[in-house]
């Protein structure tokens, strides 16, 4: 079966982005797809650039900044397509990608899929966001095939079978558009960060896959919205983790939560001895817009628990704690964990 693919693209103020990316986007090699780009009331002159060299791309333009979430969301009211592929402003993919993407989603269980993700700087390197498929440890910290923390392994073929995986990555995060439109989509409170790994753990408990293609592959640059290390990258970091586990989790959840903010207050201290104050002071932000919001995410909760939920398949979720395998035991790569998803 050949799927129409709607391939969404968010930007803000980032012609120089699309200048460079979106003429392989076009390139792509597939009978049945759209580009849609949801312009985030960009105040720069994308909107004559696109309409000039790219006319076949469908503009959407809000009048308001939503962020990755909210931009997404809204622009999948305009998709004709039956599979969402919501990509980066900052992601170069190869011609037959969808070929691949196509073949995934033969499936009737696999609900959302994954390309490789490798990064456009240093091509023969997964890329940190997503790499090759995302997990998550037993306290909830994410980490990928091809990145722990914020070691990035070199791509020598060691991840090029297809898996399943507990999360994808939104720099290229394709999806069912039923499926899409049946969990609510993005969560439009995460605004940048996190919102790709809530949506995957509702599809998960709807009984559906996540899948990991390696035949497909994209190159992303990485930064292009909030550079890696930044201060409001922490803070959405932080504050949407402890968010997602209050939201998601069905056991343990006030244990977790306080071991979390434990943990989240030994990292704030680490920053501040290692001379990043700024990032100390984003995680305290964190915390207290977290702490704010605690009514209206335990109200999601308990919506989402009136919905039929499948259980998480423990062969997705590392039974230990990420940061003493990688501090401690200094276990860098994804073999190294011993940590086998598909056994």
């Amino acid at each position: 079966m050949q799927h129409s693919f709607s391939i969404i693209i968010v930007t803000w103020n980032a012609l120089h982005h699309l200048q460079k990316f979106l003429p392989s986007v076009v390139e792509s090699k597939y009978n049945n797809f759209e580009i849609i780009i949801a312009n985030n009331a960009s105040e720069d002159s994308t909107v004559d650039w696109i309409k000039n060299h790219y006319p076949n791309c469908r503009i959407v333009t809000f009048e308001d900044n939503y962020g990755y979430a909210g931009g997404n969301n809204r622009a999948v009211e305009h998709a004709k397509g039956d599979i969402l592929v919501f990509l980066n402003n900052d992601a170069k993919p190869d011609t037959d990608w969808l070929i691949y993407l196509n073949e995934a989603f033969s499936k009737e269980s696999v609900g959302v899929v994954q390309p490789k993700i490798l990064s456009c700087e240093k091509p023969d390197y997964f890329e940190y966001a997503g790499a090759g498929g995302g997990y998550m440890d037993w306290m909830g910290y994410p980490f990928c095939r091809g990145r722990i923390m914020d070691h990035v392994e070199k791509d020598e073929g060691q991840y090029d079978e297809p898996t399943e995986i507990f999360w994808a990555s939104g720099a290229a995060f394709a999806i069912r558009k039923e499926l899409f439109l049946k969990t609510g989509g993005f969560d439009e409170d995460f605004e940048f960060h996190m919102e790709e790994i809530d949506l995957c753990w509702r599809c998960l408990r709807l009984g559906q896959k996540i899948e990991y293609a390696p035949k497909s592959v994209v190159y992303h640059l990485g930064g292009g919205s909030l550079a890696h290390g930044s201060p409001r990258k922490v803070f959405y970091n932080y504050r949407n983790s402890l968010a997602m586990l209050l939201k998601n989790l069905d056991r343990f959840v006030i244990p977790k939560l306080f071991f979390r903010l434990v943990l989240d207050g030994i990292s704030g201290l680490r920053s501040l001895l290692i001379g990043k104050p700024a990032e100390t002071l984003a995680i305290i932000q964190a915390h207290f817009s977290f702490y704010g919001k605690i009514p209206q995410t335990l109200r999601k909760r308990n919506k989402l628990r009136q919905i039929s939920r499948e259980p998480i398949p423990e062969y997705l979720i590392l039974n230990r704690l990420l940061i003493i395998e990688y501090f401690l035991k200094g276990k860098k790569t994804f073999n190294e964990l011993d940590f086998n998803p598909d056994d």
